[in-house]
C-alpha cells in the first residue's frame, strides 16, 4: 500500500488561505463600525470564489491530491457553519434557526457518510452531484445577502422583513430544500452498503 505525502500546491495554498479567512470573517462581522456587514459579505464571497478556484486549478494543473480532497470541503463547511451561527445569533428568529440547523446537520451527516464510504472503497457513489452544486450556489447567494445588510427591527424588537430580506430568506429556504434532496440522494446511493440485503 502506498501513501501520499501532502504537498503545498497552489490549490492547497488557496484552500488554506480560505481557512485563514474564517477568523478574519468573524472579526469583520462583529466589528462595531458602519460597513462591517458589507465587509463580512465581501469576505464570504471571496471565500466562495476560492472554493471554486482551488478545485478548478487542481483539475486544470493536474494537482489533485488526497490532502486537497480532504481539506477543501472542510474549509467550505467551516465557513458556511460560522456564517450561519453568526446570522442565527444576529437575527434571533426561528425562521433562520430552522434552516440553519438543517443545513449544518446535513453537512455533518453527508461528511460522515462520505468518510465511511471511502473506508469501504465506495466513495464514488456519494460524489458531489449537480443538485449539490446548485445548492451550494444558492447557499452562497442567500448567506451573502443576509450578511450584507444588518436586519432592521421595529419598536417591539421584531425584524422588519424588507423585500431584500424576503429574497435572501427565500433563497436560503430553496437551498435548504435542495440540501435535504441531495442528502437523501446520497443516502439512497449508499443504501446498499448501509443496509445490505440478506440472501
Amino acid at each position: 500500500m502506498t501513501s501520499e505525502t501532502p504537498r503545498l500546491t497552489l490549490p492547497n495554498m488557496i484552500t488554506l488561505a480560505r481557512l485563514a479567512l474564517i477568523p478574519v470573517f468573524v472579526l469583520a462581522f462583529y466589528l462595531p463600525y458602519r460597513h462591517a456587514a458589507i465587509a463580512a459579505a465581501i469576505i464570504f464571497v471571496i471565500a466562495g470564489i476560492t472554493d471554486a478556484l482551488d478545485g478548478y486549478l487542481a483539475r486544470r494543473m493536474g494537482l489533485t491530491s488526497r490532502f486537497g480532497a480532504f481539506l477543501d470541503p472542510v474549509a467550505d463547511k467551516l465557513m458556511v457553519a460560522a456564517a450561519l451561527v453568526m446570522l442565527v445569533h444576529q437575527h434571533n428568529t426561528i425562521w433562520l434557526t430552522l434552516p440553519s440547523i438543517v443545513i449544518i446537520s446535513r453537512e455533518i451527516t453527508v461528511s460522515a457518510l462520505r468518510e465511511w464510504m471511502a473506508e469501504i472503497g465506495a466513495r464514488a457513489r456519494v460524489a458531489v452531484s449537480g443538485i449539490g452544486k446548485v445548492k451550494t450556489i444558492l447557499q452562497i447567494v442567500a448567506i451573502t445577502g443576509l450578511l450584507a445588510r444588518s436586519p432592521l427591527v421595529d419598536s417591539a424588537g421584531d425584524i422588519i422583513m424588507t423585500p431584500f430580506l424576503w429574497l435572501s430568506y427565500s433563497a436560503l429556504y430553496v437551498a435548504t430544500v435542495l440540501t435535504l434532496w441531495s442528502m437523501f440522494a446520497y443516502l439512497r446511493a449508499a443504501w446498499p452498503e448501509l443496509w445490505p440485503s440478506r440472501r
